[in-house]
């Protein structure tokens, strides 16, 4: 099996810590998610900022609709995976 880098994109720095608070409980992930700030390209200002949960599925376990509709509930999106 080939490791697995899900992105969930949410809109703001509250959602993200939010989400990544809340995934290991409701995914069962091994491992932290990593919070990473996405700025807009040509955007400099903090509040056009979108936030990325990092979250590896070295098993390629986790289900991708079950993660879309998680971010969908922080007004966020599943990216397409990653290998």
């Amino acid at each position: 099996m080939t490791d697995v880098r899900h992105v969930l994109v949410l809109p703001d720095r509250d959602a993200a810590e939010e989400v990544a608070e809340e995934l290991p409980d409701r995914f069962r992930v091994a491992e932290e998610p990593q919070l990473v700030r996405d700025a807009l390209a040509g955007e400099d200002d903090a509040e056009d900022a979108q936030w990325l949960v990092v979250v590896e599925d070295p098993e390629s376990r986790l289900d991708p609709a079950a993660l879309d509709a998680f971010a969908a509930e922080h007004e966020g999106w599943l990216e397409a995976p990653q290998p």
